[in-house]
């Protein structure tokens, strides 16, 4: 069953992880190893999570062995597009195998 508007995973990051890890923007970008930009843009849905910055997040949160899975942000992403992509109706000029 699909989620009714499933958030987009920088509003995870942005509400929940950065202040339960008390960091900044700035800071956390660093930490990341990506730019303030990069991650602002995330953070306020403006971006997706990238392969790479999923496997970022996943080492910088402790790896899998503490639930932080790369497939985690990548399946929330994944989520919130195709959500979104389904509110704008079906695609046109497709041809249905019946």
């Amino acid at each position: 069953m699909d989620m009714f508007n499933p958030p987009h995973p920088g509003e995870t990051l942005r509400e929940d992880v950065l202040p339960a890890l008390g960091l900044s923007v700035t800071e956390a970008a660093r930490q990341l190893g990506v730019s303030r930009v990069a991650l602002s843009r995330v953070l306020n849905g403006k971006a997706a999570i990238s392969i790479d910055l999923a496997r970022r997040l996943e080492i910088w949160l402790g790896g899998p062995k503490r639930g932080a899975r790369a497939e985690t942000w990548l399946h929330e992403q994944m989520q919130h597009d195709l959500w979104r992509a389904r509110q704008q109706g079906e695609p046109r000029d497709i041809r249905t195998a019946v």
